[in-house]
């Protein structure tokens, strides 16, 4: 077994090696926009994930994952010459979740936006239920007790 740090590093050195072998050598035409994002190496070494997303429809999605899995080999024998590793992992492409979720996060921001829209559109013209301020000001204490009249004073028992 090998160290996270070494995987790490290896996942990361995979991701640029495919990117580039992507952008230079490999002309499939059912290859559109594809962008690596991620790339985790198990801890033996023996098998790569390699994430991907593509800018298009699903069409254009399905087309870059068959030319994908079509330039495997190449894509493996390119891993193996640069890293230098003993054994070569063999690489699996799946497709990024990250613009999905995203696009989903985008889509309840513009609700709550929505939402909020609406109720400041229902509170402009409206009143408050009480006075407009209800907290107690410093001038409301230099009031004295009992000026309406009435003493508040407690006199104790009265004697008869």
């Amino acid at each position: 077994m090998t160290d996270n740090a070494r995987a790490r590093k290896l996942a990361d050195r995979i991701q640029v090696v495919v990117a580039e072998t992507l952008d230079r050598r490999i002309k499939d035409p059912r290859l559109g926009f594809v962008t690596i994002t991620d790339a985790r190496v198990t801890g033996d070494l023996r098998e790569a994930t390699v994430f991907y997303t593509v800018y298009g429809d699903d069409e254009e999605r399905a087309a870059s994952a068959a030319a994908l899995e079509s330039a495997k080999g190449v894509l493996r024998t390119e891993v193996g010459r640069q890293t230098g590793v003993r054994f070569t992992p063999s690489l699996a492409f799946v497709p990024d979740a990250l613009p999905d979720n995203a696009r989903t996060i985008e889509d309840l921001l513009d609700k709550a936006r929505a939402k909020d829209a609406e109720v400041r559109q229902v509170s402009t013209g409206a009143k408050y239920a009480g006075e407009a301020d209800p907290y107690r000001k410093p001038e409301d204490e230099d009031e004295e007790p009992g000026t309406d009249g009435s003493s508040e004073k407690n006199e104790g028992p009265a004697s008869a």
